[in-house]
């Protein structure tokens, strides 16, 4: 068992929320509706609700799991407990490896947004966000919600002045309609846009950090609903400036300014997209730092990560460990079309969440089984619409973690 102390519980609703919604509300708002439209076609808002009702199946979960233990680790340690620790090391390991390299995909849209015409610039920008991002949340975790407060406010006012200036500049010209979708489309989108949503998961690692077990249920589910209300104004405003063409579109929120021509807010869009990006890697940071030290608790990582700064009440090992490797994929790899994995890991993280709420006994439970059931069959529905290359990428690190922690225990 370790010898560590705990975090600090110093997080109250505010705050947890505010983290969660620095995490949803990330770089996707900006850039994930021309791909979810090239799939869903005309479904491209029912995509939307399929991914919002997975997202609540998956939040309930979530936080009924919290609720019940209190401690860092997200579905890892609830998996571990609830079900046992090969389930919780999948979680574990599918949350970790994948969120890492969405790290370091969040620094790279942050440097690409900053700085468009200046390319060779932008390995050194994005490495420098990530390890001022890391100065802060080795500050503790009640620093990490002040900096994710402020870039919350700058995303929320971006959004919704997009929003306003887009519907009352007046119906653009020549828009053509999307063409009609089917039901294989409307799932890849829901796929697509499902992630857009997945940050009120490092709500859920932050559980030994909140002042009260309840604080969790709060903030989750007003994280969510706030998300997905800014998720549907902005869509819908997207495809009414843009039609058809938000297929084709890598910036569709400023290519929607364009076309009923407010070209000047398009630099007011790019802010917003710098400070998604940042309020996304932040709680990306957080929450793979948080379950690192969880599964290093355990010995299924390196026990030094378990150390816990006495100062300021933080994993700061396994923060610095963090950095280390999403600095190393900044400056080695072009993630733009490696990344695609990461989502395999996601969906691995959530089913074992899902089923792990399932098994909880009665007195624990908030919400009926129905919604975990929902949440699974969700999570083998989607990763089936992954690309191959996708999946087969995914099963592959799925599967070293498994044999690299079977050799370690057999060692032992």
């Amino acid at each position: 068992m370790s010898t560590e102390p705990s975090l600090a519980r110093h997080l109250g609703t505010r705050g947890a929320t505010l983290v969660g919604l620095g995490a949803m509300l990330g770089a996707g708002v900006f850039v994930a509706w021309g791909p979810a439209a090239q799939a869903a076609g005309s479904w491209l808002v029912g995509s939307l609700t399929i991914a919002g009702a997975l997202a609540l199946c998956h939040a309930t979960a979530s936080a009924q799991l919290a609720s019940a233990h209190p401690a860092s680790g997200g579905s890892y340690l609830f998996g571990r407990v609830v079900l046992g620790p090969w389930w919780g090391f999948c979680a574990g390991w599918g949350f970790v490896v994948g969120k890492t390299a969405s790290c370091a995909a969040m620094a790279m849209a942050f440097a690409a947004y900053l700085l468009p015409a200046q390319p060779a610039w932008q390995p050194v920008a994005a490495v420098l966000a990530v390890v001022a991002l890391s100065v802060a949340n080795l500050r503790g975790i009640t620093r990490t919600a002040t900096v994710a407060t402020v870039l919350v406010a700058v995303t929320l006012c971006v959004l919704v002045g997009f929003v306003v200036v887009v519907r009352t500049a007046g119906p653009p010209h020549g828009v053509v309609a999307l063409a009609p979708g089917d039901a294989r489309g409307l799932l890849q989108g829901a796929g697509l846009l499902f992630f857009t949503f997945a940050g009120y998961a490092r709500i859920a690692t932050l559980a030994e950090e909140v002042r009260r077990p309840e604080v969790l249920g709060r903030a989750i589910g007003s994280a969510l609903g706030i998300t997905a209300a800014v998720y549907l104004a902005v869509g819908t405003t997207v495809l009414a400036a843009l039609g058809a063409a938000v297929t084709t579109s890598t910036a569709p929120l400023a290519d929607a300014t364009q076309a009923v021509g407010a070209d000047w807010a398009s630099g007011w869009v790019r802010l917003g997209a710098v400070t998604a990006s940042l309020g996304a890697l932040l709680a990306l940071l957080a929450g793979v730092g948080r379950t690192m030290l969880a599964m290093a608790r355990e010995a299924d990582l390196p026990r030094p990560l378990a150390h816990v700064d006495p100062v300021h009440r933080v994993p700061d090992r396994a923060q610095l460990a963090v950095a280390a490797a999403v600095v190393a994929l900044v400056c080695l790899v072009d993630l733009r079309g490696a990344i695609g994995f990461s989502s395999f890991g996601v969906l691995v993280y959530y089913f074992v969440a899902n089923a792990a709420a399932f098994a909880q006994p009665a007195h624990q439970r908030r919400w009926p089984r129905a919604l975990q059931v929902a949440g699974m069959t969700g999570c083998v529905v989607l990763s089936a619409t992954l690309p191959p290359t996708s999946l087969g990428a995914g099963l592959l690190v799925l599967a070293i973690g498994l044999v690299g922690r079977w050799l370690v225990l057999r060692r032992r």
